[in-house]
């Protein structure tokens, strides 16, 4: 065993070996902190780098990177000005089947929702009693035939009597007074007849047009009467079939002028939500006041309705062909932006550099819109990419599939072609080229 001198001796070297233990951790340690730094750092830079080349592969947001975009060339077209507004089918006829005269319902010879022809017998009332009145007035007019024909033989007896001084003249007058009473008579009773026979002829029930019966409001062996609140049945013409539809007064000179010209005014009707085409006709008269109240006036458009496609009180879009803009130049309603200083385009040059112009709209069909000033044919517009361009800046020309916030005709729409876009575009200041 060591002497307590001995471990007095070994202690001074334990301190030198516990300090180079902790040394060499602290010195692990730092070194663990900077390779972790070392790694961060580089990744940091490699994906900056990465970011960087893509803006600056693709035409990145710095101030000379060209912005990709997508462009359509202004071509000269043909703009339809269509007119829309909602309008409701009406029929042309209307018709609420009365009985006209008083009696039994004996048949109903139709059934619900069944299309007829005019003159169709619909309904039957008991015509018995109606034929036994109509023989009873036969008869009396038969009689009353018998006591004119008998006055008149007696007439023309005592008129030769008198040229032979036979008969006084009283006698002859009294005679002839007495052949127009039974004329009168006669006349009477054939009155009587005829009535009696269109009586007979009410209890037929004809249709008054063609088209299509209702729900049966009367079932057969009632007692109906010309009062009767209800009717027997309704009937709706549907071919042709009409419908009324309301415009602005603003435009009454331009329809006016459009009918006054002779030519047929054509005029579709589509779906409630405007997607599906249900038939075309022609415009076929306007009203004769305008709504004080709405400022608009109504129009009725006419319709064949073969396939019986519109249905009576049914709500449609009427899309009113009123004229054509021909040779127009055209581009699509994706090129259009609105600023603070109007409408403009974003038009690429040779240098492929794009210029803001200002131009003039015209109508609008679809997802084309006619520009009256401020393009050429031939200009390049750009339909997507434009929310980041500003004057002067320089672009690169894509191709492909892709859409834009201005509409479906955006970024990638296959050349040559015109997207499904709208009228919009972002708000933005800007000065045209040129401008100071």
């Amino acid at each position: 065993m060591k002497s307590a001198k001995d471990k007095e001796a070994a202690k001074p070297e334990a301190v030198p070996n516990k300090n180079k233990h902790r040394t060499l951790i602290w010195t692990v340690a730092i070194v663990f902190v900077v390779v972790l730094g070392y790694i961060a750092y580089r990744s940091r830079a490699a994906s900056v780098s990465a970011a960087g080349g893509r803006r600056g592969g693709f035409g990145g947001f710095g101030a000379n990177a060209p912005v990709p975009v997508v462009t359509r060339t202004a071509k000269k077209a043909d703009i339809n000005v269509i007119l829309k507004a909602l309008g409701t089918v009406t029929p042309l006829a209307t018709v609420t089947v009365r009985t006209q005269i008083s009696g039994q319902l004996f048949q109903v010879n139709f059934t619900e929702g069944q299309m007829v022809k005019q003159g169709d017998i619909l309904a039957v009332i008991d015509p018995r009693p109606y034929q036994a009145a109509l023989e009873q007035a036969q008869g009396q007019l038969i009689q009353a035939q018998a006591q004119l024909k008998e006055a008149q033989i007696d007439l023309d007896r005592y008129v030769t009597l008198s040229t032979q001084d036979s008969i006084s003249k009283q006698q002859v007058d009294a005679q002839r007074a007495l052949v127009q009473q039974y004329d009168g008579l006669t006349k009477t009773d054939q009155a009587a007849v005829d009535n009696a026979t269109l009586n007979l002829a009410y209890c037929h029930i004809a249709a008054p047009c063609s088209g299509r019966v209702g729900l049966r409001l009367v079932d057969q062996g009632n007692y109906v009467t010309p009062g009767d609140a209800t009717g027997l049945v309704i009937l709706t013409e549907l071919n042709p079939i009409s419908v009324i539809f309301p415009l602005a007064e603003d435009y009454i000179p331009a329809v006016q002028k459009r009918m006054a010209s002779g030519d047929p005014i054509s005029v579709d009707v589509y779906s409630r939500d405007d997607s599906t085409k249900l038939a075309s006709g022609t415009l076929t008269t306007i009203d004769n006041t305008v709504d004080a109240t709405t400022g608009q006036f109504k129009m009725r458009a006419t319709f064949a309705n073969d396939a019986l496609v519109l249905f009576p009180s049914q709500f449609v879009v009427v899309h009113l062909l009123l004229d054509v803009d021909k040779g127009v130049i055209v581009i699509p309603t994706s090129a259009i932006e609105r600023g603070q200083q109007g409408t403009f385009v974003y038009v690429v040059g040779a240098d492929n550099k794009a210029a803001a112009k200002t131009v003039v709209l015209g109508d609008t069909e679809g997802e084309k819109v006619g520009v009256k000033s401020g393009l050429n044919v031939g200009d390049k517009v750009v339909v997507d990419g434009a929310d980041r361009l500003k004057d002067g800046s320089p672009v690169i020309l894509q191709e492909g599939t892709g859409t834009h916030a201005h509409g479906a005709g955006g970024a990638g729409a296959p050349s040559g072609t015109w997207g499904q876009g709208q009228n919009g575009g972002g708000q933005k200041a800007w000065k045209p080229s040129g401008s100071n």
